[in-house]
């Protein structure tokens, strides 16, 4: 992953000579090709239906001397709203309608906003000047097509479909900005806006029980707290009632709903009539890695983001299944972690989840590709992708994308690491010793990679 800053506020591309070592350096370690996010608030800032891609055109360009690939990502949602202290808001045109009206972006019980991303509850409706959000969505997936027809397939080779908050199909359940949540709290739904509130009581009134419609589980928690602190998410608790089982059904299908209706506009405008990108570039989506409370009964984490798993129901399957009916890659995180690195008391286990979500992918007959969750450079980290990245039945990865370039990545430690781990994946995973120099023929010097191109490397992206 390129950094989250490789085009600037203005539309240019960022440090174009430290872009161009670093491509260089990582040719030469192996590395297939990079991911950069397209930002909605920069392509699409000057006005409605007026694009920018051309910070975009000169990576695509760069990465194409260098004789890499790329994966795109079309971001429509806030940058530096969870983890990250560089911030691209939506644009403000976008923002100026929720300042009119503010039920456009996710709604907590308490009636907090979330700007990071338009609420799904108002998918359908024409609220952003003229258009609906999936409108407006599939204009500038079009338009990316259209500015990009001569390289998809060739050097862009997946376009990953942003659905929520991260890029990830799930509700902003655990917003990290202005500290509102803390790992490992539960979170809390997002079905406040009136746009979700209607939706809901539409639902209720459907199933003959207009009580149901008033709003969310009233006995749910706060953000911090764990899954026996609420009456819902304990062991015995409302999850697992007539009620807990229509709400979460609602929640939930309103997620797959969303995922649905921006994916299959995906494939229209990308394997469509006309399109190049059928023939190579691949089609993608985010789903988080929730693993925390993932070994309690009701896995209230993965409940709140919209995920609906339980101890007795796979939530992952239908995921999968919308996925693959499209004919999308679907992408996860947190591959690599283990359970035993994780805090005692919170129930993680990133390895089980992992392990539910290939199986789901797999029995949806659609590829699973996968990304580290946190910024790692160690050893474990990399033996851990590589075990979850080979499989005997065939259960593996298709493809994964590390998180991310940066400074440390060029840390002579860290480099040798990661150049190991580049040769291991591309080898099946077969874990052995790098010798300083190569000797089977490839680009690859190790010594000349560590010694002289990342020191050069390294000065230039100081500047």
């Amino acid at each position: 992953m390129l950094p989250l800053d490789t085009v600037t506020h203005g539309g240019n591309l960022n440090k174009p000579r430290a872009m161009n070592a670093s491509l260089m350096a990582l040719k030469s370690a192996g590395v297939e090709g990079v991911m950069v996010d397209a930002w909605w608030g920069l392509v699409e800032k000057d006005g409605p239906l007026r694009y920018n891609w051309e910070g975009y055109a000169e990576l695509v360009q760069m990465v194409k001397h260098h004789g890499l690939k790329i994966q795109v990502v079309m971001s429509f949602h806030q940058c530096g709203g969870n983890k990250w202290n560089f911030s691209i808001p939506l644009p403000p045109w976008v923002l100026e309608e929720i300042s009119k009206n503010p039920d456009l972006v996710y709604t907590d019980r308490s009636g907090r906003r979330n700007p990071e991303y338009i609420s799904l509850g108002c998918d359908s409706m024409a609220v952003l000047r003229g258009r609906t959000p999936i409108q407006v969505y599939t204009d500038f997936m079009r338009s990316f097509r259209n500015r990009f027809s001569d390289d998809l397939g060739e050097v862009i080779v997946e376009v990953q479909v942003g659905m929520g908050p991260c890029g990830e199909l799930r509700y902003p359940a655990y917003p990290e900005s202005n500290g509102t949540w803390r790992f490992p709290g539960i979170g809390e739904f997002q079905c406040y806006d009136k746009y979700m509130r209607a939706s809901l009581k539409a639902s209720a009134q459907e199933a003959g029980n207009q009580d149901w419609g008033q709003g969310g589980p009233h006995d749910s928690g706060q953000y911090n707290q764990f899954p026996d602190d609420t009456g819902f998410f304990r062991r015995e608790g409302t999850w697992n009632t007539e009620y807990g089982r229509f709400f979460l059904e609602w929640y939930s299908s309103k997620l797959l709903q969303h995922g649905n209706s921006l994916l299959a506009a995906a494939e229209g405008i990308f394997k469509g009539t006309g399109a190049k990108l059928s023939a190579g570039a691949k089609l993608s989506g985010k789903v988080a890695g929730i693993h925390w409370h993932y070994k309690t009964r009701s896995h209230a984490a993965e409940l709140t983001a919209g995920y609906y798993n339980t101890r007795n129901r796979d939530g992952y399957l239908p995921i999968a299944q919308m996925f693959a009916k499209h004919g999308v890659v679907l992408n996860f995180t947190c591959m690599e972690m283990r359970d035993g690195e994780q805090p005692e008391n919170a129930g993680c286990s990133p390895e089980g989840l992992v392990q539910q979500v290939k199986m789901a992918t797999q029995a949806a007959g659609t590829e699973l590709a996968g990304e580290n969750a946190l910024e790692r450079y160690d050893p474990a980290a990399y033996g851990q992708v590589l075990a979850t990245s080979t499989s005997a039945s065939g259960s593996g990865l298709s493809a994964f994308t590390y998180l991310r370039l940066n400074k440390r990545l060029f840390e002579e430690e860290n480099w040798r690491h990661m150049v190991e781990f580049v040769r291991n994946m591309s080898e099946g995973g077969k874990n052995r010793e790098l010798a300083e120099s190569d000797t089977q023929g490839s680009d690859l010097y190790i010594g000349f990679v560590n010694e002289k191109n990342i020191e050069k490397t390294k000065e230039i992206l100081l500047v």
